[in-house]
């Protein structure tokens, strides 16, 4: 008789806690947040996902009602900060800014990776956009792009990046291989460390975003030659797209994306990208937005999701047809 009880007595513990735990997580979800959320941001501080990602926080903050704290972790063209994301709980307390060539680029540019983007991360929304600039030290004897690439044919040249596989990396890689020249790639941890360097005239030329390298265009301490997007900046009326410049057709532009761990509750996911539109159309990140010539996008999750698949396959053959690697 005990024995009977006893094993009914378990059964029926066994089903109360699983029910327990059925409505634990639907319950934690709609308490989100009670607690600071922390914004991963994979490069090196004074960078544009770093810029963004400040001044996002600092919008989302009141909207959701906790803080929200800016962790940089850069490296590995953002793969190591995209790891501990991906570790992270998938409780919507740990979230990543990527940029687009996080999520294109370095499955193919990294052979080995202790994680897969398809895999670990849920999509939120791509929230912004923005070209690149295409910038020399004012030392280098170039006044346009023109003078840049005949330059290049007559000598090794280098250009700096936020690191392997970063965006500013591609757009420089895609700049070379349409100019049809060649330069060596220095890798840095994030895009204030390459400018920096270029300013100091340690390498020759930048692909960089427009907020990281804009205050050093205008300080003079770095020369803008040619914009990749397809219309001018506002900003820099006088400096000319790359396809005005050179290269006909030319165009590079690169977005940013907020995710969160795989797994993490849709009810959270779906307060997430609630607060991140908010704050984005927020007036003072669309001042800031207008300031870095950067266009919000703030797509849907499944947006997000064929942007990135159609990205891929198009940085793939570039990869291959450079060649390049990481590892």
């Amino acid at each position: 008789m005990n024995q009977y009880f006893y094993r009914s007595f378990t059964k029926v513990l066994g089903i109360v806690v699983l029910a327990t735990l059925g409505f634990t997580g639907p319950a934690q979800a709609q308490s989100w947040p009670d607690k600071p959320i922390k914004l991963v941001i994979p490069f090196a501080a004074g960078g544009t996902t770093d810029i963004i990602g400040r001044i996002l926080a600092q919008q989302m903050a009141p909207i959701l009602g906790q803080n929200v704290v800016v962790e940089n972790r850069g490296g590995a063209g953002g793969n190591i900060g995209a790891e501990a994301v991906a570790r992270a709980p998938a409780d919507g307390y740990t979230l990543l800014l990527a940029s687009g060539s996080m999520l294109t680029v370095n499955p193919y540019m990294y052979k080995k990776m202790s994680i897969n983007y398809a895999k670990d991360f849920t999509p939120i929304s791509t929230l912004v956009s923005g070209p690149m600039i295409i910038s020399v030290n004012p030392k280098l004897p170039v006044n346009n792009l023109n003078d840049l690439i005949a330059l290049a044919k007559t000598r090794n040249l280098n250009f700096g990046s936020a690191g392997i596989g970063s965006q500013v990396h591609l757009a420089g890689e895609n700049f070379i291989t349409a100019a049809g020249i060649n330069a060596t790639h220095i890798p840095y941890k994030g895009e204030n460390p390459a400018l920096s360097d270029l300013i100091a005239g340690q390498i020759d030329f930048c692909a960089c975003n427009v907020p990281a390298s804009m205050g050093f265009i205008k300080g003079g301490q770095i020369k803008a030659l040619a914009v990749t997007s397809a219309k001018r900046l506002a900003a820099l009326p006088n400096i000319p797209t790359v396809a005005e410049a050179s290269i006909p057709g030319f165009e590079n532009v690169g977005w940013f994306a907020l995710m969160a761990p795989s797994n993490t509750p849709k009810l959270i996911t779906d307060k997430i990208y609630a607060a991140a539109i908010k704050a984005v159309k927020s007036e003072a990140m669309q001042k800031s937005l207008e300031l870095n010539s950067l266009t919000p996008v703030l797509n849907t999750q499944k947006e997000l999701e064929a942007q990135i698949v159609s990205e891929s396959a198009k940085w793939e053959k570039v990869i291959k047809a450079r060649n390049l690697s990481a590892n």
